[in-house]
C-alpha cells in the first residue's frame, strides 16, 4: 500500500462525513493504493456512530475507537502502529487541512517533485496563509515555532500544522507521549532524516469548535524541555548534569578556599558569614548533580539496551555483490 492517512477525531460529528468524502475523492483521483485511519479519541457526540456508517460503505476507511479521550498524540501513535502504507500522512479532523496537497507532498518523498530531485524522509505542511484568529492561535504559534526551531536546531515555519507525510520506517519506531506529535520532525532528526517544508492550503473551520488554546501552548513548552534533552543528551546525560555540577562545585570550592584564607591568614571570623553557607550549598549541590548524572548514565544504558535501541541509524550500505566461490583448480 502506498499511503496511510491518520486522522484523529474528537467531537467532530458535523465534519466527519464531508471530511471522509473529500479525502476519498481526492485519493481516488490520485489513482494509487491508500487507506484512511480515523482514530476516535473518546468522542462524546455521535462521531463514532457516523464513522461506523461510513466505514460500512467505504472499505478504504479503518476506524479505531479509544475507550476514553487520550489526546491527539496518543491518537496519532495508534494510527502509526496500525498503518500499512509505505508513506504515512497525518491530518486534522476539522477540515482545515486540504487533502489535495497530499499527492505533491508524496512526490517529494519519492524525489519526483518538479525542480527538486531530492528524496526526502519527511515533508511538513506550512500554513503560510493561515485562517485562524491572531491572539489565541497565530501569535502563540509564531512564538512556539521560533522556540522549537531554536531549541531543536530543526528550523520549520509551522510545527503546528498537522498535514505532514513521513516514510513509514522513520515514523513507526518513534515513541510519543504528552503533546509530542508536533515535535515529530525534531524527534526524527536524531536519525539524520531529510526534511522539507511545503506551503499548503489552509481553510477556516466551518463546523464545531477548536480544541486548541493557550493552555495547550504551555504544555507544548514543557514538552520542549523533554525533546531538547532527548535530542542532545539522551545518550550522554552526565555531560549535562556533570557540567553544571562541576561549575557549581568549583564555585563552592573557591568560596570555601577564600573563607579558609581569611580565617587562618587574616584571623577573621567566618562562622556568621552567609558566604559560608553559600559555599557549602554550592559544593553539596555540585556533588548531587554529579551523582544524578551518573545515575542518568545507567538509566540511559538500560533504556537503549533493554529495547535493543541502536545509538546510530544507517541510511544505506553500498557494496559489491558477493561472487560465487570458484573451484581451487579452475583455470583463468
Amino acid at each position: 500500500m502506498d499511503l496511510s492517512v491518520v486522522i484523529p477525531i474528537y467531537n467532530e460529528a458535523e465534519n466527519v462525513e464531508a471530511l471522509c468524502k473529500e479525502f476519498i475523492e481526492t485519493l481516488n483521483a490520485w489513482g494509487r493504493s491508500y487507506e484512511i485511519l480515523l482514530v476516535d479519541d473518546g468522542s462524546t457526540d455521535d462521531s463514532f456512530a457516523r464513522l461506523c456508517r461510513l466505514q460500512a460503505t467505504h472499505p478504504q476507511l479503518r476506524v479505531i475507537q479509544f475507550r476514553r479521550n487520550f489526546g491527539q498524540t496518543a491518537a496519532f501513535a495508534a494510527g502509526f502502529a496500525h498503518a500499512r502504507g509505505r508513506f504515512i500522512a497525518t491530518a486534522d479532523g476539522d477540515m482545515q487541512n486540504d487533502p489535495r496537497d497530499l499527492p505533491a507532498m508524496v512526490a517529494r518523498l519519492e524525489g519526483q517533485a518538479p525542480g527538486d530531485p531530492v528524496v526526502y524522509d519527511i515533508v511538513c505542511g506550512w500554513r503560510k496563509d493561515r485562517k485562524d484568529t491572531f491572539i489565541n492561535r497565530r501569535l502563540p504559534s509564531v512564538i512556539a515555532n521560533w522556540l522549537i526551531s531554536w531549541a531543536t536546531g530543526v528550523k520549520l515555519n509551522d510545527y503546528g500544522c498537522s498535514l505532514k507525510v513521513f516514510r513509514a520506517e522513520v515514523i513507526k519506531p518513534l515513541r510519543l507521549y504528552g503533546e509530542m506529535h508536533r515535535f515529530l520532525p525534531a524527534l526524527a532528526s536524531e536519525m539524520g532524516v531529510r526534511i522539507a517544508e511545503q506551503v499548503v492550503n489552509h481553510r477556516a473551520r466551518q463546523f464545531g469548535t477548536t480544541k486548541y488554546g493557550i493552555s495547550r501552548t504551555v504544555r507544548v513548552m514543557l514538552d520542549l524541555i523533554t525533546v531538547k534533552f532527548l535530542l542532545s543528551y539522551s545518550t550522554r546525560p552526565l555531560q549535562m548534569f556533570g557540567l553544571v555540577g562541576l561549575v557549581m562545585g568549583g564555585l563552592g570550592g573557591a568560596v570555601l578556599v577564600y573563607l579558609a584564607y581569611i580565617k587562618y591568614f587574616q584571623s577573621q571570623g567566618i562562622g556568621d558569614r552567609p558566604l559560608l553557607m553559600l559555599g557549602i550549598l554550592l559544593v553539596f549541590t555540585g556533588v548531587q548533580l554529579l551523582t544524578v548524572g551518573l545515575l542518568a548514565e545507567l538509566q540511559a544504558r538500560t533504556y537503549h539496551e533493554s529495547q535493543g535501541k541502536p545509538i546510530y541509524v544507517v541510511r544505506q550500505i553500498l557494496e559489491a555483490p558477493d561472487r560465487p566461490d570458484r573451484d581451487d583448480d579452475s583455470t583463468v
